[in-house]
């Protein structure tokens, strides 16, 4: 969850720090610093805040050499302050590191080093392992990559770590297991991030770290991989599809607001070159080899969290409907807790923005042991998630760096509806002339959205009269029941305000008693088969009178009279109304954390790629 970045070669390694921090802030902002070594001295600066305050801070200070890296933190172990910051460094001043993931035997290793003589200065377990690496190195007389290789072979957890010593000033050391760390390579330069986004700008060739590999970059020989078990691995250099203005804001005020509107384009991406609704036909690169194994599973589990999680059930809906296969959805998260039953003949299905989700990557783990097909849906090419999947496909919607999820969760929509329309056609389960009819709906959801946002004035008028709400509730029904779940969380990732999903009818098992004249109530009140039930519920909340806003297939009267605000979506098939209803509930949480002056790409205590467990 944390953001590290490295820097060794000709340039000043300060600058390009600092940006890269600043591409990564989306990871984590609790604190920030960075660690410079010049003329055999070691520099760290670290500040409690944003990147804009370690800048601040480090403004008078010398910020030369051409060796540096650099993290901003999502706080685990320890409050956020100036001492639990990163870089952490050992006892004797001569080794500092930065750090991603959880140290998980922390505890007993520090009472050892205690015993030893460390003394501790921050509350993290980061600083347990510099101490650690520091120890190793002391006794054993050993280099610095060496003692960092030991050292790993000792803890448990999670890990990505960047470490360099004013004692080797020609060297990085870099590691991984269970959290991402890419090594872009330039003209006689290395570049080491989290993700890509603070590399693109220098170079396309990149490096991606396996599981406990050890990347030993020397300003003379290179690069050399090896695992921590010593032995030698050849670099696999890929290439960036990533574009440097996709990182921009592109003239919009947030994040955020650029990759709601970006969702025509994105869906188009999603789609492109795997449908064709003229010529009748949806194939997924990704999974054709996988087909027929996911046309005779016995049934589906799809593993997820947050966001993707919602995502999820709504896919439960269209594989349940149009490959008739049965679904199970699982919290990632709580997976593997319960011992589940999994056997060879189910295809397991993890989604995740990322693909880096400790979670879902842990019990894809599990199901691999347990012998079943593993499918990806991820959205960051190379991540960890579509490297240890059989197959999958990438939903292509471009770097997401507002944290509360928009573009990524609607291109997860159309990529889990094309599968379930893919699959269900091998199976003969649906007829050719909704299989049209579906093509149809899928290929025209750009130009709709286009129409849709451009209601967006009106959706900021609605969403100035419930900005003070303390409390909401979202209601759906069928497939719009988990949109209902999503666009809840929108309102509380971002503005704060507590809000609750339900599916409509379970309204008056309970949460009915929380309506009354201050509560706004949001509902997907679209015309489908389950419209006149709709209709019955938003008259049980206006008789407790409750504030209505509902969203509406465009032209509906018999809600309109009833609701105290009503938001129009275009005239479609329910199977694509999932995701169009999103866009409103995406630009009412928008609009409503903007008048809160919340911090709306970072919101506070989230990150955008959650990497621990």
């Amino acid at each position: 969850m944390c953001g590290i970045v490295g820097y060794i070669g000709s340039k000043r390694a300060y600058p390009i720090l600092i940006k890269g921090l600043s591409r990564l802030e989306y990871r984590g902002y609790d604190s920030a610093g960075v660690a410079l070594l010049e003329d055999g001295k070691l520099n760290v600066f670290k500040r409690q805040g944003k990147v804009l305050d370690l800048t601040n801070f480090v403004a008078d200070n010398p910020t030369s050499g051409t060796v540096g890296i650099g993290h901003t933190r999502w706080a685990t172990h320890g409050l956020p302050n100036d001492i639990n910051a990163h870089p952490h460094t050992s006892g004797d001043g001569s080794i500092t590191l930065v750090h991603n993931g959880i140290i998980e035997n922390y505890d007993i290793l520090k009472k050892e080093l205690i015993k030893r003589g460390h003394t501790f200065k921050s509350e993290t377990d980061t600083e347990v392992l510099v101490h650690l690496i520091e120890d190793i190195k002391e006794k054993s007389g050993v280099s610095l990559a060496e003692a960092v290789r030991i050292a790993l072979n000792e803890v448990h957890g999670a890990y990505a770590i960047v470490v360099i010593s004013p004692e080797e000033p020609n060297k990085i050391i870099a590691a991984k297991k269970s959290s991402p760390l890419v090594i872009g390579m330039g003209e006689d330069e290395y570049y080491l991030a989290s993700d890509a986004t603070p590399i693109v700008e220098y170079t396309k060739n990149v490096v991606y770290l396996e599981d406990e590999q050890i990347a030993i970059i020397d300003r003379e020989n290179g690069l050399r991989i090896i695992s921590i078990s010593n032995k030698e691995v050849s670099p696999y250099v890929q290439e960036l599809e990533m574009q440097l203005e996709e990182l921009e804001k592109g003239g919009y005020e947030h994040f955020m607001l650029k990759e709601i509107y970006e969702q025509p384009r994105a869906i188009h991406d999603s789609f492109r070159g795997r449908l064709n609704a003229k010529e009748g036909w949806v194939s997924l690169g990704g999974i054709k080899d996988y087909e027929d194994q996911i046309a005779k599973a016995n049934r589906i589990i799809i593993i997820a969290c947050g966001t993707s999680w919602h995502a999820a059930l709504v896919a439960e809906y269209y594989f349940e409907d149009l490959a008739r296969i049965p679904v199970e959805v699982e919290y990632a998260s709580e997976f593997r807790y319960r011992n589940p039953i999994i056997r060879k003949d189910d295809v397991v299905i993890a989604i995740s923005q990322s693909g880096e989700t400790a979670d879902t990557l842990a019990a894809l783990k599990m199901a691999k042991e347990r012998g079943a097909t593993l499918l990806g849906i991820v959205n960051v090419v190379g991540s960890t998630i579509s490297r240890v999947t059989d197959a999958g496909s990438y939903t292509h919607a471009g770097p997401e760096i507002g944290v509360a999820s928009t573009k990524a969760f609607t291109t997860q929509l159309v990529l889990l509806a094309m599968m379930a329309l893919s699959i269900g056609h091998k199976r003969g389960t649906i007829e050719d002339e909704k299989f049209q009819t579906l093509l149809d709906e899928l290929e025209a959801l750009p130009e709709k959205i286009e129409k849709l946002l451009k209601s967006d004035d009106y959706i900021r008028e609605v969403s100035t009269i419930y900005k003070d709400a303390q409390n909401a509730l979202y209601l759906g029904r069928g497939s719009s029941f988990p949109i209902a779940l999503e666009g809840a969380l929108k309102l509380k990732e971002i503005s704060y305000i507590h809000a609750e999903g339900y599916p409509a009818a379970e309204m008056k098992h309970g949460p009915i008693a929380l309506i009354d004249e201050n509560m706004p109530v949001f509902v997907i009140a679209t015309h489908g088969e389950n419209y006149e039930k709709v209709v019955s519920n938003i008259q049980e909340v206006k008789a407790r009178k409750g504030k209505l806003i509902a969203i509406v297939s465009k032209g509906d009267t018999m809600v309109r009279e009833i609701a105290d605000h009503v938001i129009e979506i275009p005239i479609s098939d329910e199977f694509v109304v999932p995701i169009l209803a999103t866009i409103p509930f995406q630009l009412i949480s928008y609009h409503i954390a903007v008048m809160r002056e919340c911090n709306v790409d970072q919101p506070r205590n989230l990150a955008k790629s959650v990497t621990v467990e």
